[in-house]
């Protein structure tokens, strides 16, 4: 069963690409992740079709660890379209710059505690992926 974007302006194998590389995932770990009959240049592939079967793209968001709705529907224009319309005045900036003066300590806290979350999150992956790699290794 193929699924069919209601808006002709997404392109499911582009968003999948965006979504990949905002996790800082490879070609080949999405690969290797589907099975022996996946390899970097099928999923070079897959991110070029406009349309992606419904039964990869299942495949591919848990993965991915992302709802398939999201690379089904995700519209770049729109997105532009949202940020310069929020950004537009400049206050995000002016706000971003006086916080960070009126706040110095706490805003040094706050970019620490967003780097251990992200040395925590990335540990935390790289032990599945040894988890996942020993399961295989064991498997012979």
């Amino acid at each position: 069963m193929t699924h069919t974007t209601p808006n002709p302006k997404i392109h499911e194998g582009r968003n999948l690409k965006r979504f990949r590389e905002l996790l800082g995932l490879k070609q080949d770990a999405v690969a290797f992740e589907l099975g022996e009959d996946w390899n970097q240049q099928k999923i070079s592939l897959l991110e070029q079709k406009e349309k992606i079967d419904s039964n990869i793209l299942e495949q591919v968001s848990a993965i991915l660890k992302i709802p398939a709705d999201a690379i089904r529907n995700f519209d770049e224009e729109k997105v532009m379209n949202i940020i310069s319309n929020t950004f537009h005045s400049g206050s995000f900036v002016a706000n971003s710059v006086e916080n960070y003066h009126n706040n110095p300590v706490d805003k040094l806290i706050q970019l620490h505690e967003e780097k251990i979350a992200l040395y925590e999150r990335m540990l935390k992956e790289k032990d599945e992926m040894m988890e996942r790699l020993e399961r295989l290794i064991g498997g012979r």
